[in-house]
């Protein structure tokens, strides 16, 4: 068996070039050894050819006719070459060639004469795209132009060419790669026959039934292809450090040992030439369980691992540490640190710049310099900051992050008091108090506001030009003052020096979807998940920006990827039938949801409790409301992005819906009283008091509830803030509907449907079932305005 091929016996993901003699059956004998041999001398001119031969990592598979190309390292090796190839034959003007490459699953087999050779689709496929050419054509699998477009210097020499039928039905699509000197501009012969074939019977196909299913699929392929494109074609300098090992005979230990692993990543993180997957994904891989590395790596789209083990003993400390080859599990380094414990930082540092150096990553001065400086030199202090950052880490965007990040707080207060110049730690005090002001406005007060601030400036004096410190910055301005320009600005300067951090990304899609800009907020939204492919709640943010989009399958699509992470989420079991409720008014897939985790036992339904409630009213059930209800507890009955309505104002809801005024009245007092305090705590927050104008419409304070609804407007403009502005302008056409306002609610409403689909937040499902809507119905304006958002056929 060859070396060559021995190496590559296991399966492994390839990009494959194959090379094609036009008309090779017809030359003689003599002239096909010719053409071969001048066609071999070609191909050894390519300088993508010689450096892989020369790195090892080349496999060349004759064909007879020509010959397959076997690259490793990246998808733009065998288009180089191709580009390399063509132009090298105006000096052999005899040769004309095809050439079609593709990206995909090879492996090592022994062929029916005991030789070693390799098979597989990656092979396969590419063959099929190079069938597909003619003379010139240099052709390439949708699958590696994907790849191709995220470099923006190939993108003007793509040319989608449509679907080819291939071998046994199969049809591909294929990508026409030409430059002026290089490749065939002409639609190749195969493609031009099939597409006469197709214009002579288009008339007998009935496109009519297939656009649902075809919305379906696409967008299914849409966002997988995404996460299948990471982890079948993987850069080089990809890698996920995975959660290492506590052996320490002191279990409590296991916070030092994820802070020591969680400095490493960072380290890395902070490398451009690297990509380097963020820490929330690969949380989900606890040490202790078995790894399948080759998968690990395909689900988190990297070529590399590393994992490792903490020892920590008295003021002695032992960190081992091991970089492996995702692709076929084999070892590329290993090193173990026996130390003193004061010098866990510099052990860090070390691991980080070895594994650097074994990927062949550059690494810049300022690069080196951040690797270098440790966090702080209080280990006490680093507990206190890894057992707090954990918290923050997994306190996600649900209704019982509040206590955790107040946790988390206390422990990093603890922090900075033992160490005054813990720069790491104030930057996440900082964030932990922006988010529980800014989110569902848990405590949207000036003085949690005052802390943030705060935490931020003592950031800006410890270290005032680090990238973390505009981030930081960032994020106090976007969710304290909503100073969205001035934090793009920030995430600009932060972008330099932090590639790797999924965080830039997301909150600049946060960001634009604030300022009207909702598609350009979900791509970067989408950015954020190749950094973080298994974030769970950006998955579900993704989800949310496409239901605002009104691109429901696609928002069941991410939310399916969501449920792939962790599939027994109820809530998020219960927001996918939600869906369907939101898109096509159907509430029987919530409801088959609902009994399913009912089924689980009666603490399951708890985190999905606002959505059975709200499925409830939408079936007009008042027993299976007054349930969710209870199991709500006495948190609120309705989360929509920047609105809350209390458990009182549910109990007023659903006792209007049962015509029990008197039950209604009292219900709704208690909720304006809690509304009051909220709007007394937060006087110039939009959001809140909107809810409290809808209140007292329900108690039939017409002329208070319409000034509230109109300060709240003034308060919360479209143009400050699109997604919390676009959410009062619509309560306030129920607040109008409700205060018996009718022509006010529908002009209202009129105007916000009349806008383009991401100028409102407005659903078929929810105009037509909810209970909130019902002063309108049976208006002809209304149910217009309901029909017209009815799901297309």
């Amino acid at each position: 068996m060859s070396a060559e091929i021995k190496k590559e016996i296991q399966l492994e993901i390839a990009h494959v070039l194959f090379i094609d003699i036009v008309g090779y059956s017809k030359l003689s004998i003599n002239d096909q050894r010719a053409a071969i041999d001048e066609l071999t001398q070609v191909v050894r001119t390519s300088e993508q050819f010689q450096n892989a031969e020369a790195a090892g990592r080349l496999i060349k598979i004759p064909t007879g006719d020509g010959m397959a190309l076997v690259f490793y390292k990246s998808p733009e090796e065998p288009v180089k070459c191709a580009l390399e190839i063509s132009r090298a034959l105006k000096e052999h003007p005899r040769i004309k060639l095809r050439m079609g490459a593709h990206s995909g699953p090879v492996s090592g087999v022994i062929d029916v004469n005991g030789h070693a050779n390799l098979a597989g689709a990656g092979l396969n496929v590419a063959q099929r795209v190079m069938a597909c050419a003619d003379a010139g054509h240099i052709l390439l699998s949708r699958h590696v132009a994907e790849d191709l477009e995220g470099y923006e210097q190939w993108r003007p020499l793509l040319h989608d060419l449509g679907f080819c039928e291939v071998k046994h039905g199969v049809k591909l699509q294929l990508v026409n790669l030409c430059t002026d000197e290089a490749g065939n501009r002409a639609l190749p012969a195969k493609l031009w026959a099939q597409r006469q074939g197709v214009a002579r019977t288009r008339w007998i196909l009935v496109a009519t039934s297939l656009v649902l299913l075809a919305a379906v699929v696409a967008a299914f392929v849409a966002i997988s292809r995404r996460a299948a494109r990471s982890s079948s074609a993987a850069p080089e300098k990809s890698i996920a450090v995975l959660p290492f090992e506590n052996r320490s005979e002191d279990k409590a230990n296991a916070y030092f040992t994820d802070g020591v692993q969680d400095e490493i990543l960072t380290n890395l993180a902070k490398i451009a030439d690297l990509k380097v997957i963020s820490r929330t994904s690969v949380l989900q891989y606890k040490s202790g369980a078995p790894r399948n590395l080759r998968e690990i790596g395909q689900q988190l789209g990297v070529a590399h691992v590393v994992e490792g083990s903490v020892q920590r003993a008295a003021n002695k400390v032992r960190v081992n540490a091991q970089l492996l080859d995702a692709r076929n599990d084999a070892h590329l380094w290993a090193q173990t640190y026996d130390r003193d414990l004061a010098d866990v930082f510099a052990i860090q540092s070390e691991i980080a710049k070895a594994i650097a150096d074994q990927l062949q990553a550059k690494l810049s001065p300022n690069e080196k310099k951040a690797i270098e400086q440790p966090p702080t030199t209080d280990l006490a202090a680093f507990d206190l900051y890894t057992r707090a950052k954990s918290l923050v880490l997994t306190a996600g965007f649900s209704a019982t992050s509040a206590p955790d990040l107040r946790k988390a707080i206390e422990l990093l207060d603890e922090a900075v008091k033992r160490d005054p110049s813990f720069f790491d730690a104030y930057c996440q005090l900082a964030w932990a108090h922006e988010f529980l002001y800014g989110y569902r406005g848990h405590e949207h007060t000036p003085a949690r506001l005052a802390l943030a601030e705060a935490a931020v400036q003592t950031a800006t004096r410890l270290r005032p030009d680090a990238a973390e410190t505009h981030l930081a910055r960032a994020q106090y301005l976007y969710n304290g003052l909503r100073d969205y320009a001035g934090a793009l600005a920030e995430l600009e300067i932060a972008r330099r020096a932090l590639p790797n951090d999924p965080r830039l990304f997301e909150l600049t899609g946060y960001i634009l979807q604030r300022r009207g800009h909702q598609e350009e907020g979900v791509r970067n939204l989408e950015r954020a998940v190749e950094l973080d492919p298994r974030n769970f709640n950006t998955l579900q943010q993704i989800a949310l920006s496409y239901q605002s989009l009104r691109r429901y399958a696609e928002s069941i699509a991410a939310l399916d990827r969501a449920l792939a992470i962790v599939p027994e989420n109820a809530e998020t079991r219960a927001d996918r039938g939600l869906v369907y409720l939101f898109w096509k008014a159907d509430t029987r897939p919530l409801h088959q949801t609902i009994d399913a985790i009912l089924a689980q036992g009666p603490g399951a339904i708890v985190r999905a409790g606002v959505i059975w409630f709200a499925c409830a009213l939408a079936e007009r059930d008042p027993a299976a409301a007054e349930r969710a209800l209870v199991a709500l507890g006495d948190n609120p009955c309705l989360f929509e992005r920047g609105i809350t309505l209390s458990h009182s104002f549910g109990e007023g809801l659903l006792a209007r819906m049962n015509k029990d005024e008197a039950r209604a009245r009292s219900a709704f007092e208690t909720a304006r009283a809690q509304q009051e305090k909220i709007v007394q705590a937060q006087p110039d927050y939009g959001p809140a008091l909107c809810v409290l104008g809808l209140i007292d419409a329900a108690l039939g304070r017409k002329d208070l509830a319409l000034n509230e609804g109109r300060r709240a407007i003034a308060l919360m403009p479209v143009e400050k803030d699109f997604v919390n502005g676009s959410l009062v302008l619509q309560y306030f056409a129920i607040t109008a509907a409700w205060a018996g306002e009718k022509e006010l609610a529908l002009q209202q409403l009129e105007a916000r449907v009349r806008g383009p689909v991401e100028g409102n937040m407005l659903s078929y499902g929810i105009l037509k079932l909810h209970p909130l809507w019902d002063p309108l119905r049976g208006d002809p304006r209304f149910e217009k305005i309901v029909a017209s958002l009815a799901p297309k056929l």
